[in-house]
């Protein structure tokens, strides 16, 4: 049995798929029984979760899913950024936050990653941010800061590292739950943020995943 544990904050939970069958860590799973092996999944991930409340998250549920592990994968970040931005609002200057925000984000992900490789000496893999907003200068800043951060702090842990950034990458508009000028105005008058994948974003990313698992017999070509 090969057991996969996504871990993570809304994209990881499924937001932006019109059904949990449709989210990435299902693609996950089903992928890997499209091409005969046994799979199975398990998602520990809340909407809103900072990276903070995520590794709160592991050590308060059964460690279990982590040491069972023949893979894992991590993607938090985007909800740090989110509580950095509602700090500028109120006033703090954006350098400040913004330098604030990663530098504990940094601290909670080394931890969390550490922790998790403790458990799990197979897979581990730390996603990359894809920005929602590639059109306005000040998404592009904080989201390749946090890119930044998640390279290093992998690479610091022995982690492997998904680029989903990269997969996204000038395709938003095709692979985001209502997407629309791709300006950070647009989670201002959108009912919901234009911010997480539809359901073609959610199957890229899973295609974009399995190849790093590296299970024999599984050819990414047929992926596509």
């Amino acid at each position: 049995m090969f057991l996969y544990t996504a871990l993570g904050d809304s994209i990881t939970a499924g937001e932006g798929a019109t059904a949990p069958i449709y989210a990435y860590p299902s693609r996950v799973v089903q992928i890997l029984r499209s091409h005969g092996l046994s799979a199975n999944g398990t998602i520990l991930a809340q909407p809103g979760w900072t990276s903070a409340d995520l590794e709160a998250a592991v050590f308060d549920n059964s460690l279990l899913p982590l040491a069972q592990a023949q893979a894992i994968t991590v993607w938090v970040g985007a909800d740090d950024l989110v509580h950095a931005a509602s700090n500028v609002l109120r006033g703090v200057p954006f350098q400040r936050a913004a330098s604030v925000a990663l530098k504990r984000y940094t601290r909670d992900l080394a931890l969390l990653l550490t922790t998790t490789r403790k458990l799990c000496q197979n897979r581990l893999i730390v996603c990359t941010q894809y920005n929602p907003f590639p059109n306005s200068p000040l998404a592009v800043e904080a989201v390749g800061a946090l890119n930044t951060a998640i390279i290093q702090t992998a690479s610091l842990s022995r982690c492997s590292v998904a680029p989903v950034a990269e997969w996204f990458r000038g395709r938003q508009n095709e692979l985001i739950a209502g997407y629309r000028t791709g300006r950070l105005e647009d989670a201002l008058h959108a009912p919901t943020a234009p911010v997480h994948p539809n359901n073609r974003g959610h199957a890229l990313i899973a295609q974009g995943l399995v190849p790093l698992l590296h299970i024999d017999g599984i050819d990414p070509r047929r992926l596509t």
